[in-house]
């Protein structure tokens, strides 16, 4: 029985999946321990290197990944996956799981997969990815994958965990590379135009060059565009070995040190909300403050500011 943070923690550290599994549920769920299980196992993060591949749906990111695990398995590394994936509106939990479409890795020792549920969060990723992410790297993965949920746009907060983010593309999708224009463009290290067997892989390749080739200056880095067919395995060693050397970028030109800043920035600030501003609605809730403040923004008698004025003000009360 793992009775204490402390025990359940050293396991992880040991390799022990079964410690990993039941401390992610803890984490993903906020159970009672959440916190002190992430605070232990912090101290032990940071060395992992943290691969985003995200896209819009339909585009392969699941077979997609699947293949850079094989290409990171073959060079002997320790592999961690996050697969985010829509909430069930019955159960809460994840609902179409990568660990399904990954099944195959379960008896692979050096691989873990976990899917998470989005649980109504924004930006294609669940609240817990961060913690789970923490765990993972405590656990002695040498790579982590995230894959997103594939909601096109928002999806730019990976940005945040991922040292190179992979857009995945794919012919046939429509105004797919049109909508990247507006926001998933600028988030890419690399791009893996996938299902490029099909008719018009050409094509999209070349637009998205061309969309780099308009992007503003200044930026160290061009991603490269990698034709991939992920189900037969074409151009996913091409594409490992791209998200390599992008590595390589980032580690000697300074991006590593950077990101761990904004990554940490993140982190308190997320944890900051967590601790202060949804206490805070709860309280609010509970005395009847919230209905009637939001009621009076409705109306326009209060604006939000204001409100929020208010809100702050009444703790000073309590």
């Amino acid at each position: 029985m793992m009775n204490t943070t402390e025990e359940l923690v050293n396991r992880i550290l040991d390799g022990d999946r079964l410690a990993l599994a039941r401390a992610i549920t803890v984490v993903e769920n906020e159970s009672p321990g959440h916190r002190e299980i992430v605070k232990a196992a912090y101290r032990h993060s940071g060395r992992a290197y943290v691969v985003g591949v995200t896209g819009s749906p339909g585009t392969g990111k699941s077979t997609l990944t699947d293949g850079l695990i094989d290409a990171a398995r073959n060079e002997g590394k320790k592999v961690g996956v996050i697969a985010v994936d829509p909430t069930s509106p019955f159960t809460g939990g994840a609902i179409l799981g990568d660990r399904i479409r990954m099944q195959t890795r379960s008896i692979d020792p050096d691989v873990f997969i976990r899917s998470l549920a989005t649980r109504g969060h924004l930006g294609g990723l669940s609240r817990a990815t961060g913690a789970t992410l923490h765990l993972l790297d405590a656990f002695g993965c040498d790579v982590i994958f995230i894959e997103t949920v594939g909601t096109g746009q928002s999806e730019v907060e990976i940005m945040r965990y991922a040292h190179t983010v992979v857009v995945v593309a794919a012919p046939g999708m429509g105004d797919d590379v049109q909508a990247m224009k507006a926001g998933i463009m600028e988030i890419g290290d690399v791009f893996a135009v996938n299902k490029a067997d099909r008719e018009g892989a050409g094509r999209t390749a070349l637009e998205i060059e061309y969309m780099l080739d308009m992007s503003p200056p200044g930026r160290g880095w061009r991603p490269p565009v990698v034709k991939t067919v992920a189900v037969s395995g074409e151009g996913i060693a091409l594409l490992a070995s791209k998200i390599s050397e992008h590595a390589a970028y980032v580690r000697q030109s300074g991006e590593m040190q950077k990101h761990a800043l904004q990554a940490s920035e993140f982190d308190v600030s997320e944890v900051l909300a967590q601790a202060v501003v949804e206490p805070l609605i709860e309280k609010s809730k509970a005395r009847g403050l919230w209905d009637d403040v939001i009621s009076k923004v409705a109306s326009r008698e209060l604006d939000p500011y204001t409100a929020v004025d208010i809100l702050i003000e009444s703790r000073k009360t309590e």
